[in-house]
Parts: structure tokens; C-alpha cells; sequence
């Protein structure tokens, strides 16, 4: 974490936003020298104060403590193949658990009532287990993630889901809900 960075980060952030560093202060009920003492890369927010001040610049804590910077890739992409692992993983519990067994009823039952599906009826068909992965991948981009749409094109099928993941992530991209 580089102070300075930080520093700048905040002093573009709250100029972007049309306020002074005694608005901001005030906002934060803090002196307008302790703002002066962040953009110039001098201390850092109190831990304390970082969620309000994240809050107030539109931005999140690990954005603001990273000076701006965009999180790796690697941290942030969701891989179909990776998604196509996990469900392979999720049925391979019930193998080695037993499918009666309490983890893995409780564990579909969890599932099936969040979701208000039949996950183990899913599985079983080619389309329907598509939906499921573009459904965590979908969820993924509410959740701040990202997908490569190449990635998605080689890898459904169902150029439906494809369509509907790019606009998920299209909305994401333009910062909307």
C-alpha cells in the first residue's frame, strides 16, 4: 500500500465529487489538516473512518487502499471451466459422502430452497446444467467479478446465456445494477 497513491486517490476522488477538503472533513468529522495529511501521502484514514470515506467518494476500501488500481485479473476473472469444476466437485461429494448422506442432502436442500430449483434434476441435463453455470457466472459479476466473453462463447452452447451473461457484464462495466 503506498500512502501516496492512496493520497492522490482521494484528493481525485474528492475533487471529482465538487468537494474541498473541509467538506469532506466535515462529512467525516475530522479536521480538514487530517484530509490535507491523507492526499499528501503524509498518514493514512483511520481504519475507523474508511468505510464512511469509501461511502462518501463512491468508491470501495480495497479500490481506495490500492490508490486507484484496478485488482488483478487473476483475482477478479471467473473462468467457465473453473464453474464447470465446481459443479464436477459439488457431485463428487455426493459420491464420496453418500447421496443420502446428511452433508449432501443438506447441502442440495440449502441449494434447492435458495434457489428454488431441483439442482440434482439440473445436472442431469445438458441445457438446464448450462443455465446453472451461467447463473454463478452471473453471479459473480453482481459480486464484482469479471468474465473474459471469449471464454463464455467457446464454452456455451446456449447462445441465449451468452447474450444475457454479456449484458450482466456490460452492466457492470457501465457501473449499473
Amino acid at each position: 500500500m503506498d500512502a501516496i497513491q492512496v493520497g492522490q486517490y482521494i484528493q481525485h476522488l474528492r475533487k471529482k465529487a465538487g468537494m474541498t477538503q473541509k467538506e469532506l472533513a466535515g462529512k467525516l468529522n475530522v479536521s480538514f489538516q487530517a484530509v490535507s495529511k491523507w492526499e499528501n501521502g503524509d498518514t493514512l484514514p483511520d481504519t475507523g473512518l474508511l468505510l464512511d470515506l469509501c461511502e462518501i467518494l463512491n468508491t470501495t476500501a480495497d479500490k481506495l487502499l490500492s490508490g486507484g488500481r484496478i485488482l488483478s485479473l487473476e483475482r477478479r476473472l471467473m473462468r467457465t471451466e473453473d464453474v464447470v469444476t465446481g459443479f464436477k466437485y459439488l457431485e463428487n461429494i455426493g459420491k464420496l459422502f453418500g447421496e443420502e448422506s446428511t452433508f449432501f442432502t443438506g447441502m442440495v436442500e440449502g441449494i434447492n430452497e435458495r434457489m428454488k430449483i431441483d439442482l440434482l434434476t439440473y445436472l442431469k441435463d445438458p441445457m438446464t446444467r448450462e443455465v446453472l453455470y451461467a447463473e454463478v457466472l452471473i453471479q459473480g459479476i453482481l459480486s464484482g467479478r469479471t468474465v473474459d466473453m471469449e471464454d463464455v462463447e467457446a464454452n456455451f452452447r446456449n447462445k441465449k446465456m451468452v447474450e444475457t451473461i454479456r449484458r450482466y457484464r456490460m452492466k457492470a462495466e457501465r457501473g449499473e445494477e
